[in-house]
């Protein structure tokens, strides 16, 4: 790829770009400030603004910019690469900007003092000019997914969806996306597969990706669990689904509850204020394709919500049972460990060991007979 020669830009010309994949979906119709707020949140622009109040704008890198009117040589330029740098310096530029962010946004920023030699590093930055998005697309994917600045799951699967795309009229596969940007094929097509089922839940309005109940996006949670044949039998997917490249739609319209169903179970909703089942990627992504796959756990999970209660209903009737009677023991040795602290007082403590008494006789009355009547043919 190549670029035109560097050049210098008063930073008043550089636009935040709206189509940022850190701003998961949500930068088209975003204000300025909202678009600084999500950054400040999300990619350590605290950092930044540390570093160039103590040093001065490093302008080692250029930003890679485009025009925002193809017609216009002198007009604003919109930043495709280097928005966390732009929004940096606009913070330490414009004090009115850090008001209307605190006043729209409820975000409080914190600007650095910075000295009269550093702040005259602020005005002018050098720029990459390229003439749209498709030139500079190779390079900031590859620094972004595999480079030194990469971006999290989900930015990368919004970049690699969104130039799959609109390339792909004109002869661009993802296996040529993954070879430019260095990232294996099989990743990258999984990722833009999870993109595909996010975009459709929206458009049925089933699930929004911004309705999870966590302020952290675990992206992979999905992309990994679209690849077990438990999820694509339960959405109604073909297990070859996956050898061929991404469709819109995949899901068919009997399955659309179904798939809400495995966007809340992994992230939740705060609409609805229900936790995700999904706590940590592994296990529990495994743990949730043996549930739905199972009859009686699927049903328990669907019914009450709990992954832990709906996991043992697909174990055995009889390990359930050996389960159950090993943890009752171990219940009454700890019990048995603390009977120095029963001072007597409490009589329906009283009773509550009776009951147990009862009921362990009872159990083990009824394994002796099993175990007297078995046959050893």
């Amino acid at each position: 790829m190549k670029f035109a020669t560097s050049e210098k830009v008063a930073v008043e010309r550089l636009r935040l770009d709206h189509q940022n994949p850190r701003l998961i979906g949500e930068g088209e119709n975003a204000s300025e400030e909202f678009i600084i707020a999500r950054l400040y949140r999300s990619a350590d622009l605290g950092e930044l603004l540390q570093s160039i109040s103590a040093n001065g704008y490093m302008d080692i890198e250029p930003l890679i910019v485009m025009p925002e009117d193809p017609q216009s040589k002198e007009g604003n330029l919109i930043v495709l690469e280097g928005n966390r740098r732009l929004a940096a310096l606009r913070l330490l530029r414009e004090p009115e900007l850090v008001s209307k962010i605190k006043q729209s946004e409820k975000l409080p920023i914190t600007i650095p003092a910075i000295g009269e030699q550093q702040r005259g590093t602020l005005d002018i930055v050098s720029v990459y000019p390229v003439p749209d998005r498709e030139a500079a697309r190779s390079f900031i994917g590859f620094k972004h997914i595999n480079g030194p600045a990469k971006w999290d799951a989900y930015a990368k699967a919004q970049f690699a969806a969104e130039w799959y795309k609109l390339g792909r009229d004109k002869g661009v596969d993802l296996e040529s996306i993954a070879n430019a940007i260095g990232d294996r094929h099989s990743t990258i097509k999984r990722m833009v597969f999870a993109i595909y089922i996010l975009e459709q839940a929206k458009k049925q309005d089933l699930f929004d990706i911004e309705d999870r109940y966590t302020t952290k996006l675990n992206f992979s949670h999905l992309y990994t669990a679209l690849a077990r044949s438990e999820y694509m039998k339960y959405l109604g997917l073909d297990v070859k689904w996956v050898r061929h490249d991404p469709e819109p739609n995949q899901v068919a319209p009997e399955k659309l509850e179904e798939l809400r169903n495995i966007l809340i179970w992994i992230y939740g909703s705060k609409k609805d204020d229900r936790e995700p089942v999904i706590k940590s990627q592994n296990p529990d992504i495994k743990r949730l394709g043996q549930v739905i796959a199972h009859a009686e756990g699927r049903h328990a999970l669907e019914t009450k919500g709990n992954l832990d209660d709906a996991y043992i209903r697909t174990e055995s009737v009889d390990r359930r049972f050996a389960k159950a009677l090993i943890q009752a023991q171990d219940n009454i040795r700890d019990a048995a460990g603390l009977l120095s602290s029963y001072d007597g007082q409490d009589q329906s403590l009283l009773k509550v060991a009776e009951e147990t008494r009862k009921t362990a006789r009872m159990v083990h009355e009824h394994m002796f007979d099993k175990y007297e009547t078995r046959d050893d043919s």
